[in-house]
């Protein structure tokens, strides 16, 4: 009886997968392996196999919560920044697909105090010799605020500040 079943059972399977390859019904390969294997946000961290999320249906790596909360705040800004960065290989090709010529990226891609860390347009920032500084978070503010003139130098110098550049 269970030779029945399981001979029924695979020709069903048989009969399906028939159809599919004759209605040229494509199912895409998906990998839920992320291509990136550094942070596209703290890019120095590696990825976290708890941290991968989906972005269009592409598996991204993160290195940990809050990366993944800074994420969903600001998900193509990330993408469009890691693929001029070279950290989000799986999304070449899709910018189009994913509006990414809507995003506009700043000059300043790092923040001057934890230099790996990517900001963005809803970072923390500063006011600093009339134009705006980016910190990827609260406390690289505060370090910057107790001694700027020296971080805005050490920053400029490493290439970190273009706004700055000149200045």
């Amino acid at each position: 009886m269970k030779t029945i079943a399981l001979r029924t059972s695979s020709s069903w399977i048989a009969r399906l997968a028939c159809v599919i390859a004759l209605t040229g019904f494509a199912i895409p390969a998906f990998s839920a392996d992320p291509a990136n294997k550094l942070c596209p946000i703290m890019t120095d961290d590696e990825v976290d196999a708890e941290y991968i999320v989906q972005s269009g249906g592409v598996p991204v790596g993160l290195c940990c919560g809050k990366c993944d909360k800074l994420w969903k705040k600001n998900e193509k800004y990330y993408i469009k920044a890691g693929l001029e960065l070279g950290l989000l290989p799986q999304f070449k090709g899709k910018e189009a697909e994913l509006g990414l010529d809507k995003v506009e990226l700043l000059p300043q891609r790092f923040c001057p105090i934890n230099d790996k860390n990517i900001v963005t347009p809803d970072s923390p920032s500063v006011e600093y010799k009339g134009v705006k500084v980016y910190f990827y978070n609260e406390a690289a503010l505060k370090k910057w605020e107790a001694a700027p003139d020296a971080a805005a130098e050490k920053a400029i110098k490493a290439g970190l500040l273009p706004q700055l550049a000149g200045k």
